[in-house]
């Protein structure tokens, strides 16, 4: 009788699945890029009218917070991966110590699957024949022992990601003359928000409509904010 195992992209996400969760962390990596570099140079703007000002400062942001994603998602992601080599450290030392008990356990989480018990405890026997340490990984983890998350491609992804949305606020605060560069990076930047609502709802399986209007809101929000407490502090001379 053929027996069908576990599917690589239900029991850990990878495949199709892996690859959306990629592009859903590059959607949100531009949309903070857009939001926070939008946020502040137009509060600079709100101050100055100095395009040398407020390139350096709009440069000076993208580069922090490039590099501070770039730093948090390595740190995120290399814990992540130690905890997954943890996990197969101790399920490899429990196979070699409880052979039988950890088939037992095996049998019992494909049951929980739906199987029947006699189905369950065939499956179970060739995947232990096969390769005892990724059934058990597969199955009971929820991770494939040949594609841990790596730290590094984590880290570049989320630089370049957010790096790409930094860029549009500031090149639309800079290139424009001064009367038109705030209108022009205002309408720059909610078009840019709606798209990347619009991606990530899509991805997500959301409704589109909330999401686009939920990711321009909070974009005019904040600009509307930093350009206030830019004028504010032009005003007081500060």
């Amino acid at each position: 009788m053929s027996v069908q195992t576990p599917e690589h992209g239900e029991a850990h996400g990878g495949g199709l699945g892996s690859r959306l969760n990629w592009l859903r962390a590059a959607v949100l990596g531009a949309n903070d890029g857009i939001v926070s570099t939008a946020g502040l140079v137009v509060g600079v703007a709100g101050a100055t009218e100095d395009r040398g000002v407020l390139l350096t400062a709009g440069l000076a942001g993208l580069l922090a917070g490039s590099m501070s994603m770039a730093a948090g998602e390595y740190v995120s992601v290399s814990t992540q991966r130690d905890s997954e080599k943890a996990a197969l450290a101790l399920e490899k030392r429990e196979l070699a110590a409880e052979p039988q008990a950890e088939l037992v356990e095996l049998t019992e989480l494909l049951e929980g699957k739906g199987l029947s018990a006699e189905l369950a405890r065939e499956v179970a026997e060739q995947l232990t024949e096969h390769d005892a340490l990724r059934a058990h990984a597969e199955v009971e983890l929820g991770i494939n022992p040949d594609e841990l998350t790596n730290p590094w491609h984590a880290a570049g992804a989320s630089f370049l990601a957010f790096t790409a949305g930094a860029l549009l606020p500031l090149l639309a605060i800079v290139l424009p003359s001064t009367a038109l560069r705030l209108p022009i990076t205002v309408v720059a930047v909610l078009a840019a928000l709606a798209l990347c609502g619009w991606s990530s709802a899509r991805l997500g399986a959301a409704p589109v409509g909330r999401a686009v209007t939920r990711n321009a809101a909070g974009g005019a929000l904040a600009m509307a904010v930093t350009y206030v407490a830019g004028t504010l502090l032009e005003a007081t001379g500060v």
